[in-house]
């Protein structure tokens, strides 16, 4: 395993993070438990979870895989050994179950994270995250921003105060962000630089080779001012992973079982795909190592977070870690990224 260090800390983290979003609905609870023990065995001392995950949020399911992550140090008992990042659910409709107000004041940052502790049966938590803007902008496939009604007043500085209290309390110990923009990086950069409040550490955005929007803007933010990047799907919800090229159907796999993800569907994104695998072909690779490796090489990037269904898809995204790509397979990338950029935003 390679390792780097959590930004303006001292934390050493594996450059593969193992995301968990399936364990409570597409794996079971041992089936998780046998992940994060591969992974670990591995040297992945990284693991993300959320307050609404699994995925897709649904009142039955709530809360299931930090529930079974709780389970797995209960079992284990090497929370110690284990860099743990969960997050707060920001505003949405579907996700009333969660909490009555799904907002980030005072109120409900606390009962989240007493909610997280208990179900993930730890003291602490090592990186609390903002899932996701209360405000209206550009995430979760939103190209460019777009004017809206908004009834969002700033609370940035409450936000970060509240955060601060819970980092005395010893309950986080550092804190990030998640899906945001340019604009609310710096926001929270700014507001904690001259108001002495806890800076960000990372930011949790989409990046593959899919989805390069990062690059547009928040890749400088992040380079200048020292806050690492956890890249998420960076194989396209499984679409670069190449099992589709060969035309079977996967009725199990994610695109398939969540539809609202359609844009890893879009005629764009298919005929990138394509490319890719050429490419990877031409030069020894599997399309997921080139995947892979292509995120893990970014400066921007401190951990590459990967998913998987199956100990399979598990173990070939692990290894890819071993994967350097060439000079001239980034050139090869970038010739297919000018043509069809960022087909799945």
């Amino acid at each position: 395993m390679k390792y780097t260090t959590l930004p303006n800390t001292d934390i050493k983290i594996s450059k593969i993070c193992l995301g968990t979003m399936t364990f409570g609905q597409q794996n079971t609870e041992a089936e998780g438990h046998a992940q994060m023990d591969y992974a670990l065995e591995k040297g992945i001392n990284f693991f993300d979870t959320a307050e609404m995950y699994s995925v897709p949020g649904r009142k039955e399911t709530y809360g299931s895989t930090e529930k079974i992550i709780g389970t797995w140090f209960k079992k284990t008992g090497k929370r110690e050994e284990i860099v743990l990042a969960s997050k707060i659910a920001g505003p949405n409709p579907g996700l009333a179950h969660i909490r009555e107000n799904m907002d980030f004041s005072p109120e409900s940052i606390a009962l989240s994270i007493d909610k997280s502790l208990m179900r993930l049966q730890t003291d602490y938590i090592d990186l609390y995250q903002l899932h996701w803007p209360e405000r209206k902008t550009n995430f979760f496939g939103q190209r460019g921003f777009k004017v809206q009604n908004d009834s969002w007043k700033d609370n940035v500085h409450s936000i970060l105060e509240t955060l601060d209290g819970f980092i005395k309390q010893g309950k986080i110990n550092h804190i990030g962000l998640s899906n945001e923009t340019p604009w609310g990086i710096m926001r929270f950069l700014e507001e904690s630089k001259y108001q002495n409040l806890p800076k960000i550490k990372t930011v949790q955005n989409p990046y593959s080779l899919l989805n390069r929007t990062f690059e547009i803007g928040n890749a400088e933010v992040c380079m200048r001012e020292n806050v690492g990047l956890l890249a998420y799907s960076p194989l396209g919800f499984g679409r670069l992973s190449g099992k589709f090229m060969s035309g079977e159907s996967q009725p199990n796999s994610r695109i398939a079982l969540f539809p609202q993800f359609s844009r890893y569907n879009s005629v764009q994104s298919i005929e990138a795909t394509r490319l890719y695998q050429e490419v990877a072909q031409k030069n020894g690779l599997t399309l997921t190592e080139m995947a892979l490796a292509f995120v893990n090489q970014q400066a921007f990037v401190t951990s590459n977070i990967i998913g998987a269904t199956t100990m399979e898809q598990l173990k070939e995204n692990i290894a890819a870690i071993d994967v350097v790509l060439s000079d001239e397979i980034i050139a090869e990338i970038n010739d297919i990224q000018a043509v069809i950029p960022d087909p799945a935003p």
